[in-house]
């Protein structure tokens, strides 16, 4: 089987496409044929290390987290899942030399692959993982609101979004508008605006363009309950303008910087809850809990990837791995996908 395989960190040259032997899988793992793999920031981030030439937790490593595809062989023990089940993946790389979805096939353990629906293209699957489970966890940590998503989770609440033309904004609007919240998003440009309404955010707001701070608080006078935050340092202050008394500020990136600065006062004096959240340590019962809320938001086509719902989708091959993976580094906007191998 093709497989793409790095030996050490660096930029996308390092990514090398090689030849493997499919691997069997084991007691309580289930083997996938790979159709398409999902490419996210966090994969490059690993790929690059903190600098150049770093030694790895193995020999090589097999990049990228998510994808889609067939199961095709299941070890021993395995319920609830059989051979021809269509499946997404989730943290397929994490801890693991040859788990990653950047080759034809992996193998897994069976908590990391999850059915998808019928309804579901294997270009959605391979878009959850990281950017919807993100969301999820984002949406569900709040002092007073549900830790769990379903329609009406969110009635009466009010969630903004920050960088909403992303992969974790695009999912976390649609997650928000499902289970019942009114979304507003913060965009930097008109292509990025059409997108945040294409994905169904009911208020978008252009930094660039208006005082942030005033327009969101024209749209929700009593404050906001919810921040779904990707750059805390430079939107700090915004995010103390806008909070509603005991908002909460779910925390998924540093983009913009790694230190912010917060006016302890103020933000006790909102009891504001400030909540870090980080998918390879948040815990198995919240990842269970993500899993199956997006499962359910599938089934109920709440979830949608393409440009018409504003996720444009940039597609590549095996071969090209590592322009895909600069593609993402470079900022591109949308989702980048692998097509690894044709559906049968």
């Amino acid at each position: 089987m093709k497989s793409i395989i790095y030996s050490e960190t660096g930029d996308p040259s390092v990514l090398r496409l090689v030849d493997r032997d499919v691997v069997e899988p084991g007691p309580g793992e289930v083997r996938v044929r790979l159709v398409i793999s999902g490419v996210n920031p966090t994969d490059w981030k690993s790929r690059r290390g903190s600098s150049p030439g770093e030694s790895l937790p193995f020999a090589d490593i097999v990049p990228n987290q998510d994808g889609a595809g067939i199961i095709d062989a299941v070890g021993p023990g395995v319920t609830g899942l059989g051979v021809g089940d269509r499946v997404w993946i989730t943290l397929a790389a994490y801890q693991l030399q040859s788990g990653g979805t950047a080759q034809e096939y992996t193998v897994l353990p069976v908590d990391r692959v999850h059915p998808l629906p019928d309804s579901a293209s294997f270009e959605l699957g391979a878009s959850l993982g990281v950017p919807a489970v993100t969301a999820h966890r984002a949406l569900t940590v709040a002092e007073d609101g549900p830790s769990r998503l379903y329609p009406g989770a969110l009635d009466d609440k009010v969630v903004l979004i920050a960088g909403g033309a992303g992969a974790v904004g695009h999912a976390a609007i649609q997650l928000a508008r499902w289970a019942g919240a009114t979304v507003i998003t913060t965009i930097s440009s008109a292509e990025k605006a059409a997108l945040a309404s294409a994905a169904g955010a009911h208020h978008v707001v252009n930094y660039t363009q208006t005082d942030a701070a005033d327009e969101i608080r024209r749209i929700a006078p009593d404050g906001v309950d919810v921040i779904v935050e990707v750059a805390p340092a430079p939107n700090a202050q915004l995010n103390l303008a806008i909070a509603r008394n005991h908002a909460t500020i779910a925390v998924y990136a540093n983009n913009g910087g790694d230190i912010m600065t917060l006016d302890v006062r103020k933000h006790f004096s909102l009891n504001v809850r400030y909540q870090f959240l980080l998918l390879y340590t948040v815990g198995r019962q919240a990842l269970d809990a993500a899993v199956a809320d997006v499962t359910a938001a599938v089934r109920d086509g709440a979830l949608e990837v393409g440009e018409q719902t504003g996720l444009p989708l940039h597609r590549f091959d095996l071969a090209q791995t590592a322009e895909a993976h600069a593609a993402v580094e470079d900022g591109a906007v949308g989702k980048v996908l692998i097509e690894v191998t044709a559906v049968q």
